[in-house]
């Protein structure tokens, strides 16, 4: 495991501003964290360049209209396990791969698609048509009350993030985007490698203005359609351990789950899905013993909630498109597409 001391205070901080704020000049952070731009730039160039951290872009709260989002679960022989890894990445569909370990599952799969006939495609004529997959399960979000773009790392204050939000322009005048352009696609492709691309690089892209193209994706924003996140390392986050609970409760209860299990800090996602266990949520985690901790703290605060499942992650192979290696640092991308 990584030394999380490789990382500084000034290094947290930079990155909990990135993620309320991942598009951010350095001269708007600069007064905040009480570092110079050029400081901010060349930290974040070392981070990015170590793989500790990296802004994408993502789907935006309006995707759950029109798109669908699937948490599968794969089983393999043990032999196969890398193997079907390193092809499941390499599909667009399935934006998250991580390992977990064996029991029902080998390989949990995040997988977005434009809509629900896409999933069927990659279910039926991509993943089930691998050699190494011997069994597939596959649950679809009904809602979703917490995700990776809404985690924050905690690194700072109060009145930092005050100030961090009132500085935050919009630039999304204009009305509401419908269906996306050929230059959309475009940006959207570039912004998932890497979302602090340049306005002047993404212009040139497409042939058209910096000035076009900020207004271009404030409106995609606005509209919900897209969104920006910051994701890091295990060395940068301190929590090495993911754990997925699946369980069970009344639907009478379900729509409680956003204001007990999501405000939990460790919440990285939770979401309704169909099936049997109508509850998935994942937490990062210190060490393995605060698993059975954060499982007592979700049962306390849903009493009716019945934990059926406990999937605990092994590695991370992809992470909303970015490949990583053994110790959760990026190491490449392979771009998603759902819109």
């Amino acid at each position: 495991m990584l030394d999380s001391a490789t990382v500084s205070e000034l290094d947290l901080a930079l990155v909990h501003a990135l993620q309320v704020r991942p598009r951010a000049a350095w001269t708007d952070l600069a007064p905040l964290l009480g570092a110079t731009a050029v400081t901010l730039a060349r930290r974040w160039e070392r981070l990015t360049a170590e793989g500790l951290a990296w802004v994408s872009a993502v789907p935006g709260p309006a995707f759950p209209r029109g798109g669908c989002t699937a948490f599968v679960f794969v089983r393999c022989a043990p032999a196969a396990r890398e193997r079907l890894a390193g092809r499941l990445a390499r599909l667009r569909e399935a934006v998250t791969v991580e390992l977990v370990a064996p029991g029902r599952a080998d390989l949990m799969l995040d997988v977005l698609t434009p809509d629900l006939a896409g999933a069927a495609r990659f279910l039926g004529e991509k993943l089930a048509v691998l050699p190494d997959v011997l069994d597939v399960e596959c649950v679809f979000a009904t809602s979703l009350y917490a995700e990776g773009s809404r985690w924050r790392l905690g690194s700072l204050d109060a009145a930092q993030l005050s100030a961090l939000n009132r500085s935050g322009g919009a630039d999304g005048a204009g009305g509401p985007v419908s269906d996306l352009t050929a230059s959309d696609h475009v940006l959207l492709d570039a912004l998932v490698a890497d979302g602090r691309t340049r306005l002047t690089e993404l212009a040139d892209l497409i042939g058209s203005s910096a000035a076009t193209v900020r207004r271009r994706l404030g409106r995609l924003t606005a509209s919900g359609i897209v969104a920006f996140r910051c994701d890091i390392a295990p060395a940068v986050s301190g929590l090495p351990l993911s754990v997925t609970f699946r369980g069970r409760a009344p639907a009478s209860d379900v729509n409680r789950l956003h204001r007990t299990l999501a405000t939990l800090p460790e919440c990285r996602l939770l979401a309704a899905v169909t099936g049997c266990a109508n509850v998935l949520a994942t937490y990062w985690l210190r060490d393995i013993g605060s698993v059975q901790q954060r499982e007592t703290a979700a049962c306390a605060q849903l009493p009716s909630l019945d934990v059926t499942e406990r999937v605990l992650g092994m590695r991370t192979v992809k992470r909303m498109g970015h490949l990583l290696d053994d110790d959760g640092r990026r190491v490449g991308v392979c771009p998603i597409r759902p819109w």
